[in-house]
């Protein structure tokens, strides 16, 4: 059966926070480990449904990753200029990895920034994520080094810049 992309539903709120804090703590993507602040902020996945879109990828009734898809304009845009949607905690069970379901999820943020007339995508990315990057550069996303920027002011770690003009 093919992987579907839609809305998640309240029910699953919990298990995205998981999949996705998970996904962030087996990459060795979060500086301090359990203790790292932002894992609680990948654990609420309802604070982020009630400021943004979360969608989730879903194949026979299984939950295999989620992203959350920022409106032009929305209260959750980290980098956004006006006119451009922006995609954060993009996140795959490490068991689903390979299976298409980054690049459906990614696919369904663009079309849906296509849909609103957005006048493009950015997003952020950690240096090691390697897949995610090569699923964003297969869609036509172009590295914007100028926009990389800083989340922790006085702190060395940088997160790099993709964008797509739609």
């Amino acid at each position: 059966m093919d992987i579907v992309i839609r809305p998640v539903e309240p029910g699953e709120y919990g298990a995205l926070g998981e999949i996705t804090a998970r996904a962030y703590l087996q990459d060795g993507l979060l500086a301090f480990g359990e203790s790292d602040w932002y894992l609680e902020e990948l654990r609420d996945v309802a604070k982020r449904a009630s400021a943004a879109d979360v969608l989730v990828a879903v194949r026979d009734g299984s939950l295999l990753g989620g992203v959350t898809f920022v409106p032009a304009g929305g209260p959750m845009a980290d980098l956004a200029r006006p006119g451009e949607a922006e995609i954060r905690m993009l996140a795959v069970d490490r068991a689903a990895r390979g299976q298409g379901a980054g690049e459906a999820l990614v696919r369904a943020c663009v079309d849906r920034a296509r849909a609103s007339e957005c006048t493009g995508v950015v997003l952020s990315t950690q240096q090691k994520m390697h897949a995610a990057h090569r699923i964003y550069e297969r869609l036509g996303f172009l590295r914007a080094p100028g926009r990389d920027w800083n989340p922790i002011p006085g702190d060395t770690f940088t997160l790099l810049t993709y964008e797509l003009t739609l």
